[in-house]
């Protein structure tokens, strides 16, 4: 698969360049005007790179950043694409995937773990050369996948609605990713499970039950749900993150899509606001206190200004279809993947440098 690396310069070169179709080499232009890449404080657009040719969805993303490489599930494509974490390039395409979702890179041995909703499970392969070394025999319609460092296991959401074959619960399952083994369960009755958190100083797993529009809480030495908290705000709660310092939770909503913050010692809703349409994915900025919000056609950037207090900072232009992506703070990097789904527009990975928050 080529690629086109757009390195953005100003707004008046994005207005004046173009793009001819079917030119494969790297070159400096400009987006479409339906996708401007204004300046702001907080979100600096550096690079887009195009991916011709790509149809359909992408899903989450991963950095090897001492490798300094990009990985992109290509949900739709079965692929899992490969891209120069500095530059944008994109480099290889990776076959033989069914319907990847999640992507771990494991630099102890040098593998990389990716779940994938297909019958054939979710695969390891050897990060240098790319070649299948192993399989996942977990239940089928693996997805969604997150790690805890705090105990080096990864959680993968299995089953439900995802599986070929649909089934009723989700289990999510836990995993050694330096061998693969399954160490254990926890089975929810719904067919929609998504975003999992972790704490890094308590024991406490927090998991979108998203088909039941609840955060499961679960202590993650036994994987046992020890509280439940409704989310009032809206229905078929996805994307997760959280923020541990100052004891909340992040969450949003699907219907509608709202950010919804949450007190991890209670439960309790602290603060609510709209984000784009289709966001699937969030994450919080620990050294600017900033929150990203990634959906159609805009990023939306909420700034903390204490546990309690939030407000929205800016809506940032990125693409229709830009709603997964990835924080990396040892680069100062948010990159965004752009998924053309049935409409005729490019894929594109979209990297944005993070302005630091004035002092």
């Amino acid at each position: 698969m080529n690629s086109l690396i757009t390195s953005v310069l100003t707004a008046a070169a994005l207005a004046a360049a173009t793009l001819g179709p079917g030119n494969a080499a790297a070159q400096s232009t400009a987006a479409a005007s339906s996708r401007p890449a204004a300046t702001s404080s907080a979100l600096r657009l550096v690079s887009r790179t195009v991916l011709p040719g790509y149809t359909g969805d992408f899903d989450h993303l991963a950095a090897d950043v001492a490798g300094n490489r990009l990985f992109v599930a290509g949900e739709d494509g079965g692929t899992l694409e490969v891209f120069d974490l500095t530059t944008g390039k994109h480099l290889k395409t990776i076959k033989g995937f069914e319907v990847p979702h999640g992507v771990l890179y494991w630099p102890e041995t040098n593998r990389l773990i990716v779940s994938d909703s297909g019958d054939g499970m979710s695969k390891m392969l050897d990060a240098t050369t790319y070649e299948f070394v192993g399989t996942l025999k977990l239940t089928p319609g693996a997805d969604v996948m997150s790690y805890d460092p705090s105990t080096r296991r990864a959680w993968i959401v299995t089953g439900g609605k995802n599986a070929k074959s649909k089934l009723p619960d989700t289990t999510v399952s836990e995993i050694d990713p330096a061998t693969g083994k399954h160490l254990g369960d926890l089975k929810f009755d719904t067919d929609f499970t998504e975003g999992i958190a972790f704490e890094q100083r308590g024991h406490r797993a927090f998991v979108n039950v998203a088909g039941k529009h609840y955060v499961a809480v679960v202590d993650k030495r036994t994987r046992t749900v020890i509280d439940k908290w409704p989310v009032k705000e809206g229905l078929n709660n996805a994307p997760m993150a959280l923020d541990e310092d100052h004891q909340r939770l992040f969450i949003v909503t699907r219907k509608p899509f709202k950010l919804v913050v949450l007190n991890t010692q209670t439960g309790a809703s602290v603060a609510s606001f709209d984000v784009p349409n289709r966001t699937n994915e969030l994450a919080f900025d620990k050294v600017n206190k900033r929150i990203y919000a990634a959906g159609d056609d805009y990023i939306g950037v909420f700034r903390q200004n204490s546990a309690d207090q939030y407000e929205e900072l800016e809506r940032i232009p990125s693409a229709y279809g830009g709603k997964t992506g990835l924080l990396v703070p040892q680069i100062n990097s948010l990159f965004i993947a752009v998924s053309p789904g049935d409409k005729k527009i490019p894929a594109e990975l979209l990297k944005f440098e993070v302005v630091p928050a004035a002092r």
